[in-house]
């Protein structure tokens, strides 16, 4: 059958895959967002499922007054001998630590840290050994790729840590897995910036400790050259076996939002690009080392992909998120309803204002919410976020007894009320219209439909606000009032 790329749709970069039980499990990164580490389970490496999150504790990781982007960096999944690892950095607090569990559907560990530099860390399991990758700088002040063998019940290294490898000559080496395949330990590696320089390089030796020889046609896969194109920025893979003996990497990607205009807001994606071994062992990816819109894939099934989102047909604990640890006294979440108080945290500071979203899955969409504002003075309503500094607000707001709908637009942090209604209560019903290039904002009062006003998307790109997350659909609620969300939707364009 064939397939469409990005097999997983918005904010969920740096993916990693293993098989188990008959199923492909993955993971991707979370930074600032709590739960953490969003946990997906395939049976085609096509259609994905979300299950959960890994980090669903606030003692196994730490997000106070995080800054948007840091947190939960590039987690590794692996599973040997029917118990899953998963390794993650906390990039804020420079710890690496893993986490298991022996139930894919349960609770994981506590974290177990290991006494190393860098980011990005891998596990490859060999034997009875296990080495636990990352780049950094190894004990003799050497950087690059990072090698160490750990005791895998506590974490402690085993051998000093050593650079394997330097890479290709590409800036920002990162992402490095390691693979048996054969004869050859097969080392993986992203090098170029997680953006337009985006690139896979990789190496092969016959010992995990080198020395590593370069593939002869690195890189094995980027889009950096493939322009005009919309999909960019494909780098940080991981390599994965089919039921059917093929191959494919799994890697991060983005969408720009138009041709000729290098923006994208969305965040990075989940890009699946088949790969094939040649007879002398090195492999290569794609058709010509790109990866494109559509494959063939083997197996008899379709790819199904969801349109709709309500708070009937998703879940509050796997499909929403919250900003850093929430102060759950706050929310009332129901089947059909969302009931939040507000805080003096407001969306603009670094910290856990009350706040719930589910991430931006494609550019053209409408939603509806009706919120009805009860309480003292404050604000309730919808956010088209990226991070404190950006992101356009629609809401109710009370001041004195009085109601009024607002347009908040908040770019490079300065925050502009754009335009601002009175409302004839504090029941109304808020709508957002988007495309590729803007976000329109409506409310309707006593059945009136009144334009409030646009944002420009490129002001929400990772080009403009920074960062490595991407556009997140939220619910907040600040200071005195209570906001109750129901006749939630999303509807995205076929």
């Amino acid at each position: 059958m064939q397939y469409k790329n990005p097999i997983v749709k918005g904010f969920y970069p740096d993916p990693s895959v293993c098989f188990a039980n008959g199923k492909y499990y993955m993971v991707c990164s979370s930074f600032q967002y709590f739960p953490g580490v969003p946990l997906f389970e395939s049976s085609d490496l096509v259609n994905w499922t979300q299950i959960g999150h890994v980090l669903t504790r606030k003692s196994q990781v730490a997000l106070e007054k995080i800054n948007s982007s840091g947190g939960v960096f590039a987690p590794t999944i692996r599973c040997n001998n029917g118990r899953f690892y998963m390794v993650t950095t906390n990039d804020t607090t420079h710890k690496n630590f893993y986490v298991y569990t022996d139930d894919i559907y349960g609770e994981w560990s506590e974290p177990v840290e290991v006494d190393r530099d860098g980011i990005d860390p891998s596990l490859l399991f060999d034997g009875d050994k296990v080495y636990f990758l990352s780049n950094g700088t190894d004990d003799y002040g050497e950087g690059g790729v990072i090698q160490c063998e750990i005791n895998i019940e506590t974490g402690e290294k085993l051998s000093p840590a050593k650079c394997i490898w330097k890479g290709s000559g590409g800036r920002f080496l990162e992402s490095p897995h390691m693979y048996k395949i054969g004869n050859y330990y097969y080392l993986m590696a992203a090098e170029g910036g997680t953006e337009y320089g985006h690139m896979i390089t990789y190496a092969r030796s016959n010992s995990p400790w080198g020395r590593f020889e370069n593939y002869p046609a690195n890189p094995v896969l980027t889009n950096r050259n493939k322009a005009p194109r919309i999909i960019q920025g494909i780098g940080h893979g991981d390599l994965v076996q089919g039921a059917d003996g093929e191959w494919h990497i799994v890697s991060l990607g983005f969408r720009q939002m138009h041709m000729w205009m290098a923006y994208h807001h969305l965040g990075r994606e989940v890009f699946l690009t088949p790969v094939e071994f040649g007879e002398d062992g090195w492999f290569t990816a794609g058709n010509d080392g790109t990866t494109d819109d559509s494959y063939e894939i083997g197996g008899d099934f379709v790819q199904n992909e969801k349109k709709r989102y309500t708070f009937e047909n998703t879940d509050w604990a796997v499909d929403w998120c919250f900003l850093r640890h929430p102060h759950e006294e706050n929310y009332r979440l129901t089947a059909d309803k969302a009931i939040l108080r507000g805080t003096d945290i407001t969306l603009d500071d670094v910290d856990s204002p009350t706040f719930i979203g589910i991430r931006q899955r494609d550019f053209c969409f409408e939603l509806t919410a009706n919120i009805d504002v009860n309480g003292g003075n404050g604000e309730g309503g919808v956010t088209v976020y990226m991070c404190e500094s950006e992101h356009y607000d629609i809401a109710v707001r009370k001041k004195d007894g009085l109601y009024e709908a607002v347009l908040k637009l908040n770019i490079g942090g300065i925050k502009h009320d754009q335009t601002v209604v009175p409302l004839t209560s504090g029941n109304a019903k808020l709508l957002v219209r988007a495309d590729n290039l803007f976000y329109n904002f409506y409310v309707v009062d006593g059945g009136k439909e009144i334009h409030l006003g646009s944002g420009s998307a490129k002001y929400l790109s990772s080009e403009v606000a920074g960062g490595f997350t991407g556009v997140v659909i939220g619910l907040y609620a600040v200071g005195g009032v209570e906001a109750e969300f129901s006749g939630f939707e999303i509807n995205y364009a076929e």
